[in-house]
């Protein structure tokens, strides 16, 4: 792909790239501690606005990663610029881990929901109460997919911090307009 003339991501992509991080920072913070415990004590996931608004947010994540996977189809090429093999393969690495956490972090929630028999609990009153398909399947055993899902929530936020701490680096050391591409 060659370098954009602006060396700058298009709107689309600068707007889904915000959206998903604060989607998630919300969703992480939000995140309720001992959900699973909650649940075996017969608390209604839809009496907590924390579960709520944390499970809606986490189908928001799923939703626009999905769809910024189809904008990356088909946008224009992302900017790109010079830095050392080493540090461009790094990049591509960390990017990959993070696409990959944005779709399996809903997907061990789902995991998680359906192999304990919870409900999944949206905001406007959407509820899905059982997931047959997975609460007998072989895969709901494979794991405590609450646990996966709480370790992938961490990772997720320390990967993003890196992610934030790399892009201070190229601006105020390298000043190679990496971070401003994604800003202005």
């Amino acid at each position: 792909m060659s370098q954009t003339s602006s060396g700058q991501y298009d709107r689309l992509s600068k707007a889904f790239h915000w959206l998903t991080a604060l989607v998630v920072l919300i969703a992480f913070i939000l995140g309720p501690e001992g959900f699973g415990r909650l649940m075996h004590e017969g608390i209604d996931p839809a009496t907590r606005s924390d579960i709520v608004w944390h499970e809606t947010l986490g189908v928001v994540v799923f939703v626009l990663t999905l769809l910024r996977l189809i904008w990356v189809a088909m946008r224009p090429a992302a900017p790109r610029f010079p830095m050392p093999a080493w540090m461009t393969a790094f990049s591509k690495l960390v990017h990959l881990i993070l696409w990959a956490l944005l779709l399996l972090l809903p997907i061990t929630a789902i995991l998680a929901l359906g192999s304990e028999g919870h409900p999944l609990t949206l905001l406007g009153g959407f509820r899905i109460n059982e997931w047959p398909m997975l609460a007998g399947s072989s895969i709901a055993g494979l794991a405590d997919w609450g646990e996966v899902h709480k370790f992938l929530g961490d990772v997720i936020i320390w990967l993003a911090g890196f992610h934030a701490v790399a892009a201070l680096y190229h601006h105020f050391k390298l000043k190679d307009g990496v971070m401003k591409s994604m800003l202005s």
